[in-house]
């Protein structure tokens, strides 16, 4: 009887688990899990061995999509910009260097002790002679990177990787009004992929570009052409790494992305960087009126800006030129008009530097 008692708190208190810590707790650990599945069909790959195609049901993208991958992707950014000491710098970079394979003999500056932080190091620039741009075709990569698929564009689908594809539409959105661009209007009863071809015996192609964490992380004009219009889809950011690619249809329709639109010699050209990951930060050099990675959008918004004005007929750009910048590494997808007779010089799977050639007539 003389024994202390001994309060407890319900078994509800004590365990406070939260809808937003079970999704976060989950969806992470499914992300982790996927990630081990991803490393497992690289290394078949890598063997010769064909992957079958296994799509991602709606339970599992919706379970994806509850990692909070934009607040994650801002919170690395803030830690990307926090100064490092002069002795911790080469360790950290090192490491960085070691696990992706970063190439730094191609760096302007070589010296770790000069880059501040992690993103002045993500953005380091290139010597001018390691890359030199290729001036026999008409189509070079925008960056470097892998190529998951190329081609033409058919029944209004585009492959992100073999046999998994995403609507051309919703990818580039409605079809921007021909005021703002330099080409006729094509008949309204047309599909959109018709709407976009604009010559005569013109085909639509497409290409698309994933830059790992270790490549250089600007992006070129990959020809010459003049952006008239941007168009900025906020959304999830996903990893678009190919086995992610692999698994998600319509992973780039999901994902924030920035689409540029315009023209060249032989008709409509657009370039999207696509975002993802860590790679909440979309820098285009000459738009300064764009903010990526958002706290907070509508699903399924986009926010349209016109380059074209009284006195200015959008924003001309010429093969190689530097356009913009990833924070990390993500995507870039070319889609554009060119005669039937254009060709790819590519395979699929193969490595790309910047300057080199996709294609040409």
């Amino acid at each position: 009887t003389d024994r202390k008692k001994l309060h407890t708190a319900p078994v509800g208190q004590v365990f406070r688990l939260r809808p937003f810590h079970v999704l976060v707790a989950t969806g992470g650990g499914y992300a982790g899990y996927r990630k081990y599945e991803d490393y497992k069909l690289e290394q078949l790959e890598k063997r010769g061995i064909e992957v079958p195609v296994k799509l991602a049901s709606e339970w599992e993208v919706a379970l994806y999509k509850s990692v909070p991958t934009r607040l994650l992707s801002r919170a690395w950014g803030r830690l990307n910009q926090v100064e490092l000491p002069l002795w911790l710098r080469k360790p950290v970079y090192s490491l960085y260097i070691w696990t992706f394979g970063v190439n730094m003999k191609e760096a302007a500056v070589e010296d770790l002790h000069h880059y501040r932080n992690l993103s002045e190091f993500f953005r380091r620039k290139l010597k001018p002679q390691v890359r030199p741009v290729c001036c026999v075709h008409s189509v070079i990569s925008p960056s470097d990177g892998k190529i998951l698929n190329f081609g033409q564009v058919k029944n209004c689908e585009v492959e992100q990787v073999k046999g998994v594809t995403y609507s051309l539409e919703s990818f580039l959105g409605p079809r921007i009004s021909t005021g703002e661009m330099h080409f006729s209007q094509a008949p309204p009863g047309n599909s959109f992929q018709q709407q976009l071809v604009t010559k005569e015996g013109n085909e639509l192609y497409h290409c698309v570009i994933y830059l790992a964490p270790g490549d250089y992380h600007c992006f070129h004009s990959p020809t010459d052409w003049t952006v008239s219009h941007r168009r900025h889809f906020p959304g999830s950011l996903m990893s678009v790494n190919p086995g992610v690619a692999r698994w998600i249809k319509e992973l780039f329709c999901h994902n924030e992305r920035v689409v540029l639109t315009g023209d060249w010699k032989h008709g409509f050209f657009s370039l999207t960087a696509v975002g993802a990951t860590n790679v909440g930060s979309i820098r285009i050099y000459f738009d300064q009126d764009l903010h990526t990675n958002s706290p907070s959008y509508s699903k399924g918004s986009y926010n349209d800006f016109s380059f074209i004005s009284n006195n200015k007929e959008g924003i001309p750009m010429r093969k190689g030129e530097h356009l913009g910048e990833f924070n990390l590494g993500s995507t870039i997808v070319l889609i554009f008009e060119a005669p039937k007779d254009f060709k790819f010089n590519l395979k699929a799977g193969q490595k790309i530097r910047f300057g080199e050639a996709l294609g040409s007539l």
